[in-house]
């Protein structure tokens, strides 16, 4: 056999990295969300460990949909990983309510520490994420610290894994969600200064469950949407070739934001190409 070169040696020795990164750690809960990042990270921890030292663990809340819910479940069940649901209530902490700046830091606080208090329990060692070497680079992600001082363990980061060669992974071991958008929670729908409650997050879904329905209902697939709502109104936010169509007709665009007002979506409204 030829010896492996250029990016398939990168991503062999990445691989190798992130197994024996899993292997030393002997057992492990994973924060899991059904998203790629956290799925490799759960499909490698079952190839580099006994299925009954992994445990995937999601945490349901108001900010998690039913539609991402449902993905990771079958996701999960894909992998033949065991799945803990275990509910979380982000809300009953002010600072996340407040939504200032850095929600994230309060929901990873809490989540972590329900994985956590779940992973002693089940006598595992670690609490692994999803969390890659590009996520470093961003200049304000406030849910690392909470990590750091949980000390939640990122293998993929360890291993000098970022977007790229997370997905050409996902991609090379066949896993579904290989080219999955990003789906981050509905509290990332809020505004920075608009209070996060379980109303607007309820709203929220329900506004992005109706795109999707109307856009269907045209034959328009959709492959990244956001719905945010404002200080002053909302956002709607869709991948370049759906934001075209919808922006080229008066009559979808009308009935769109008409349907979004029956969600209970105020004030002025705005289509962009996502992100915005």
């Amino acid at each position: 056999m030829e010896p492996v070169s250029g990016a398939g040696a990168e991503l062999t020795a990445a691989t190798g990295r992130l197994l024996g990164e899993l292997r030393r750690l002997g057992s492990v809960a994973v924060a899991f969300s059904g998203g790629v990042d956290s799925t490799l990270v759960l499909a490698a921890a079952l190839r580099a460990l006994p299925a009954d030292r992994v445990l995937a663990v999601i945490a349901v809340s108001p900010s998690l949909s039913a539609r991402e819910l449902e993905d990771a479940r079958r996701t999960a069940a894909e992998l033949g990983a065991e799945l803990a649901e275990t509910g979380v209530d982000e809300l009953s902490d002010p600072g996340y309510r407040a939504n200032s700046g850095n929600r994230c830091y309060f929901c990873k606080r809490t989540v972590l520490s329900r994985i956590g208090a779940l992973a002693t329990e089940r006598g595992l060692a670690s609490v692994v994420t999803g969390t890659h070497a590009d996520d470093h680079l961003a200049a304000h992600r406030p849910g690392l610290a909470a990590a750091r001082q949980l000390d939640a363990v990122e293998p993929l980061a360890r291993a000098g894994f970022g977007k790229p060669l997370i997905r050409a992974l996902a991609a090379d071991w066949g896993l579904r969600v290989a080219d999955k958008p990003a789906a981050p929670c509905l509290a990332s729908r809020v505004s920075v200064g608009v209070t996060v409650t379980a109303e607007r997050l309820r709203t929220v879904e329900r506004a992005e469950e109706t795109v999707r329905t109307v856009l269907g209902g045209r034959g328009l697939a959709v492959r990244d949407l956001r719905v945010r709502l404002l200080a002053d109104g909302f956002r709607v936010e869709l991948d370049d070739a759906a934001e075209h169509r919808v922006r080229a007709s008066e009559p979808l665009l009308a009935q769109l934001f008409g349907r979004l007002r029956d969600c209970g979506l105020s004030g002025a409204g705005a289509l962009a190409v996502y992100p915005a």
